[in-house]
């Protein structure tokens, strides 16, 4: 499906090496996205290069960072960027796979399956009602790509990562306005921002992740529920 070489190749430009089985795996995975895609909307993206650049290679510049360790947390996790790719990259990883669409996780859970990926759960819930139940604050990493605009996706995610931990949310080229408009969700939710590392894909498309850490526990008061931290973001 992918050429294994050539994302191989890509991959070396960043420093990261994957083994032989990693390359399957991602070859796989790639060969059931697409045809899992036939029948759940899962991806607009089927090609084999634009799987290799804006999945793979986007994920694994994800995966490689050195905040990502320990139980972590993939909020929304959709088709399984960067959740599933990253397992890949790091098997010793606890992840959760929090999707509230069911036909969603029963993809995840039969990629993970497929690929021999073991230390998986599944969460179908929203984030904003899981945090306020038994995953709050919980994870040593909470990811989020493209959910939401970032003060949302504050709310989303902070209040699952312990005190210590950190958030990682993957931006485009909107990342820093975004920022500006989320710095003060962050401190409410008891965030403090960190850096964003920046990258260019092999396509040119910009691509960020905004680094926040965790310093202090989260208001009870927060998440709110759905519709109010849609309509009413945190300021």
């Amino acid at each position: 499906m992918i050429d294994k070489n050539r994302l191989a190749e890509k991959c070396s430009t960043w420093n990261i090496a994957l083994t032989g089985r990693q390359l399957d795996q991602l070859d796989r995975y790639a060969e059931l996205l697409v045809s899992y895609n036939q029948k759940v909307n899962l991806t607009a993206i089927t090609d084999p290069e634009g799987i290799e650049d804006k999945h793979f290679l986007d994920s694994l510049l994800f995966a490689c960072q050195p905040e990502v360790a320990g139980r972590m947390v993939d909020v929304g996790a959709g088709a399984g960027f960067p959740g599933i790719v990253t397992k890949i990259y790091k098997p010793e990883l606890a992840l959760t796979l929090m999707e509230p669409t069911g036909k969603r996780v029963e993809f995840l859970r039969y990629v993970c399956g497929q690929l021999g990926l073991e230390g998986v759960e599944f969460a179908k819930e929203r984030a904003e009602e899981a945090a306020r139940k038994t995953w709050r604050e919980q994870f040593d990493l909470a990811s989020a790509r493209a959910v939401a605009a970032l003060p949302v996706l504050a709310e989303y995610c902070l209040p699952l990562v312990r005190v210590g931990g950190a958030f990682i949310a993957m931006k485009g080229a909107s990342a820093a306005e975004e920022l500006e408009a989320a710095q003060g969700a962050i401190r409410r939710l008891g965030g403090r921002y960190s850096q964003t590392r920046a990258f260019h894909l092999p396509g040119g498309d910009a691509r960020s992740l905004v680094v926040v850490q965790k310093i202090s526990q989260t208001p009870t008061a927060y998440p709110r529920n759905g519709g109010k931290i849609a309509k009413a973001p945190l300021k």
